[in-house]
């Protein structure tokens, strides 16, 4: 019997797209190409939905934030909801001061706008959020206590302050095998950094 044929163009082009907007850049200090971070968060997304926008939004998730391209060139390319969604996931900039500085209260902000977003942000929020999790969790248990000095904010009770909030803003998603497995990570690893 043959298998039936997914329509996949959306995905295939917003793929295409985060590729060569990633082109050439690192995931800050793995040594891997930027991409595979989108890629992960798209199969983490799969697991919960195969909607193509959803999809397509996790692959750009990090465009506007990281990149020279801004949410009308993706709203142009993809349309409004995938613009809206990649809008949900973008870290804002608080001008006149420099990250390290503006931290906290940008992370507050994401954690507030994801908290009060859709549900369909909300999926794409896990995608990137696991991702970055599992990152952490592999890192951390492999280079000890010295891993945080590698972020804008050193102390890991920051880090911890910041998941936490992201796991209560994400509890729309209790039951999805990537909430609970990133739930389960953020206890994992800031039962052991924090204590």
């Amino acid at each position: 019997m043959a298998e039936k044929k997914m329509n996949t163009a959306l995905l295939d082009k917003a793929l295409k797209f985060a590729v060569d907007a990633h082109a050439g850049t690192e995931r800050r200090g793995k040594g891997f190409p930027y991409i595979v971070h989108p890629m992960e968060a798209v199969s983490i997304v799969a697991t919960i939905t195969a909607d193509q926008e959803l999809l397509a939004a996790a692959a750009l998730h990090d465009v506007v934030e990281d990149t020279a391209f801004t949410e009308e060139d993706i709203r142009k390319e993809f349309g409004d909801r995938i613009a809206g969604l990649v809008a949900a996931e973008s870290d804002i900039v608080i001008e006149g001061k420099p990250d390290e500085e503006s931290w906290h209260e940008r992370k507050q902000a994401a954690i507030d706008r994801l908290a009060a977003c859709s549900n369909d942000a909300k999926i794409v929020a896990i995608g990137d959020k696991l991702s970055n999790m599992r990152a952490i969790a592999r890192d951390y248990f492999a280079e000890g206590d010295s891993f945080w000095n590698k972020f804008h904010a050193k102390d890991p009770k920051d880090h911890e302050w910041h998941y936490r909030g992201l796991v209560s803003s994400l509890s729309d998603l209790a039951g999805t095998e990537a909430y609970e497995e990133f739930s389960e990570l953020v206890d994992k690893v800031f039962e052991k950094a924090c204590k």
